[in-house]
This record gives structure tokens, sequence and C-alpha cells, in this order.
């Protein structure tokens, strides 16, 4: 009975406030290696049963991944199914959150909420998503596989195996830094969910 453990990457040194996306070289603060280190704490002392680890190509979550992989005496793997979502915005400055969206200016990036009309389309993150989870569980069935992703696309993944719509308050996600969104499965089906915050204690700068 395989367990696939999604990982939201630790707290990104990003000192301009912009929404970094898919943009190369963003990577962890000091409180994001943190953050790191806490998850790795976490599957160790649950004793969990960790057989491969997978990460996003992006830099943040491969230095997520790199304490976790080392811990349990494995190379991480890189998966480009479980990357970041497409944004129009990647590469503004958000000083203001999410006022800088709703400005005139892209009014017309935001005809469609339940697609979205900005970015990748829920239904396709949560496909490809859920294609490589699969694989990941299939791959290694006797024991537990990490994957360190990013919050929109494990809130997707989430939102789809609970059967609910895609249309969301993005601050109201369930799915905080460095934490655990995790499926089992059973006969290739994935049957139970649960989530973890083992960073929880570590406090993100503002």
């Amino acid at each position: 009975m395989p367990t696939v453990h999604l990982v939201r990457h630790g707290h990104v040194h990003n000192p301009d406030g912009v929404l970094y996306g898919r943009l190369p070289s963003f990577r962890l603060s000091d409180t994001g290696r943190q953050m790191a280190d806490a998850v790795t704490e976490y599957l160790v002392e649950t004793g969990l049963p960790v057989s491969r680890v997978i990460a996003s190509p992006l830099q943040r979550a491969q230095e997520t991944a790199a304490p976790i992989a080392r811990a349990f005496g494995l190379d991480v793997d890189t998966e480009p199914r479980i990357i970041e979502a497409g944004n129009d915005y990647e590469g503004a400055p958000l000083q203001s959150g999410v006022k800088d969206f709703i400005h005139p200016r892209n009014w017309w990036k935001l005809r469609n909420p339940w697609r979205p009309s900005w970015g990748e389309p829920y239904q396709d993150q949560a496909e490809r998503m859920w294609a490589a989870i699969h694989d990941a569980a299939a791959a290694t069935p006797e024991g537990d596989t990490v994957m360190v992703s990013h919050q929109l696309p494990i809130w997707v993944t989430r939102t789809a195996f609970e059967r609910r719509s895609f249309l969301h308050d993005p601050r109201k996600r369930q799915c905080a830094l460095a934490s655990l969104t995790s499926f089992r499965f059973e006969n290739g089906t994935p049957v139970e969910m649960t989530y973890a915050t083992p960073a929880a204690h570590i406090k993100a700068p503002k």
C-alpha cells in the first residue's frame, strides 16, 4: 500500500516580492532551508518507509528535496510534470498582494476564473499531477514516495481527489510552506488523504 507525499517547497528568497512562477534561480531562503530540514526530521522520526524522492525541476523544489534524499540515502529524481503552474503574471511585482491582480489593465485576464483565464487551466494541472503521482505509486509499490512540488498544483491535486470545484480563494488553500499532502494507495487507487505541517513552528519572514 504505497503512499505518495506531496511536499510544498520551503520559503523562497524573494526580496523584490515578485510572482516568480516558473522563473529560474529562485532559491530557498535561510528560513526555507530550516523548513526543508523540519520536513526531513518529520519523515525520519515518524519512520515512514521513504524509498524515492522526486522534485519539480525548479530550484526551490530541488533544494527542499535535497536534505530529504540525503537522510534516506537516495538521489533526487526530477519530474517535469509536477512543476509550478504557468501564470501570465509571472515576474510581476506583487507588493499589494491580490490587489495587484485586479487592476483595470488586467481585467481581460480575469474573464474566466473557473479555467482560469490568466494561466494554466486547473484541469490540466490536475491531470499532469495525477499522472505523475500514479506513475510514482506504481514504480514504488512497497514504499513511500516524496514528491516536492508547489502550492497551486498540490492544491488542485487535492481538490480533484475530493471532487470539489477548482474555483477557490487562493488565501484559503490548505497547503502551507513545507507541508505534506499525502495520498495512500490501494490496488493502484488513491483511497485516503492526510495533511501535515511539520514546519508550522517556523515563521516565514514578511
